[in-house]
């Protein structure tokens, strides 16, 4: 009797092991999100997912890029803008992309300043990211009006191949939609550090547990991820 127990129990041991034991971890949150909030855990699963989206994206654009039999145009030229007579090529994508990585920084010292329970400079710092941000959706709103005046459209553009108009409003604008909903939540979380919601636990929306500033990380890894995506964008879109 003993021996026929051991040998379910190995049986069942034997059973968890492999992929089968990789879907029952997953599967079970005390084992896998044991020691991770479920804002934190279902913040990642999100941007798992966003990087699928981008990924195909991007894959979709090189994709079109590699097999249209007409000359793709010289982004260094169309980006290109002229200052006192002299023009200087990508020169508003490169101030874009020095916004979007300082705003990183400042992100990261929010997150810092937050796990000290600093609500003054967690707050000051949630709005200078969100002033970043902003700055960096109004160079985009400027570099879309300026393509469309030269007459870059979704189904095609006077510079060359068709793809490059639809490729570029689809991916620029889809990033550009998360850094503005990005702002949006920097500043409403922003509004609550500094009434102190999370220092007193006031009930709401996108509120920790008292004295946690969980939140602001949540956003942290949200914002880290949009930063993360544009250098991504930045490289395969305005470099190659």
């Amino acid at each position: 009797m003993a021996e026929h127990q051991v040998t379910r129990d190995e049986t069942a041991a034997a059973a968890t092991t492999g992929l089968r034991g990789v879907a029952a971890d997953w599967a079970s949150d005390q084992r896998t999100f044991k020691d991770v909030s479920w804002g934190k855990a279902m913040m990642w699963i999100f941007l798992v997912s966003d990087t699928f989206i981008f990924g195909i994206f991007l894959l979709s654009y090189m994709t079109a890029r590699i097999s249209t039999t007409e000359p793709w145009p010289d982004t260094g030229e169309i980006f290109a803008l002229t200052f006192f007579g002299q023009e200087i090529p990508m020169i508003l994508i490169a101030i874009m992309t020095f916004v979007l990585i300082s705003s990183s920084g400042t992100m990261a010292m929010a997150v810092n300043y937050g796990y000290r329970r600093d609500r003054a400079k967690t707050a000051l710092l949630l709005l200078i990211t969100a002033l970043f941000g902003a700055a960096f959706v109004g160079m985009q709103a400027f570099e879309w009006a300026k393509l469309i005046e030269d007459g870059v459209r979704p189904w095609g553009n006077p510079f060359g191949a068709a793809q490059f108009g639809s490729s570029f409003f689809m991916i620029t604008g889809f990033h550009g939609a998360h850094v503005s909903i990005g702002v949006l939540f920097l500043l409403i979380i922003a509004r609550k550090v500094w009434r102190g919601d999370f220092d007193h636990g006031r009930p709401g929306f996108f509120t920790s547990k008292k004295g946690k500033y969980e939140t602001v990380e949540i956003l942290g890894l949200y914002w880290h991820f949009v930063d993360l995506v544009w250098v991504f964008i930045f490289a395969f879109f305005y470099l190659l």
